[in-house]
């Protein structure tokens, strides 16, 4: 009986650990939306070379946020950040008409490694506040998140700037991760 409370406590009132790898092309507002959820700041960023690491706590999730580079000369090595990764955040600037095709090649090369096979996806459609943005709906059909199969996703519209839709994508999140590792 008391390893079961001890259980059920431990489901109810403690933070889950969980491991997030934030990617999308450079310049999509990756790095503002990390500094935005961690610390609600905006940032005054330049080009991500490597990787930034954020905390971010959530409700009852503890979010280690991995926001990797995204120019093209660094994405090769987003793959070396995928082990162990619950949540992938891609974010694609919506109003980056030229490089969509190119954000959904790259989205969709990630997914294909089989260290992403488990993860939830939780695409942020950054910069909805600029003129000419695309809807959520214009970037399910470019970014062909409908051809996803067994794959827990959702598209969220967001500013990273004024923090719009950020929460409500990390509600999703929160409710939709995969079963916790154990171990």
């Amino acid at each position: 009986m008391g390893l079961r409370f001890s259980s059920l406590f431990r489901l109810f009132f403690s933070n889950r650990e969980v491991r997030v790898v934030c990617v999308g092309l450079d310049a999509a507002g990756k790095t503002t939306i990390g500094g935005k959820l961690a610390r609600g700041e905006n940032l005054t960023t330049i080009p991500t070379i490597g990787f930034n690491v954020e905390q971010v706590q959530y409700k009852n999730l503890n979010l280690q946020l991995w926001d990797v580079g995204g120019q093209t000369r660094l994405r090769s090595l987003w793959r070396h950040y995928y082990q162990n990764t619950d949540c992938m955040i891609f974010v694609i600037d919506s109003a980056d008409r030229q490089r969509v095709a190119e954000a959904s090649d790259e989205l969709h090369a990630a997914l294909s490694d089989d260290n992403l096979r488990n993860a939830s996806l939780l695409v942020y459609a950054n910069k909805q506040d600029l003129p000419n943005a695309m809807s959520t709906g214009e970037l399910t059909e470019h970014l062909k998140l409908r051809d996803l199969r067994n794959r827990r996703w959702f598209i969220q519209g967001c500013s990273a700037v004024t923090g719009n839709g950020l929460y409500e994508g990390l509600d999703w999140l929160a409710g939709n991760l995969p079963p916790a590792r154990s171990g």
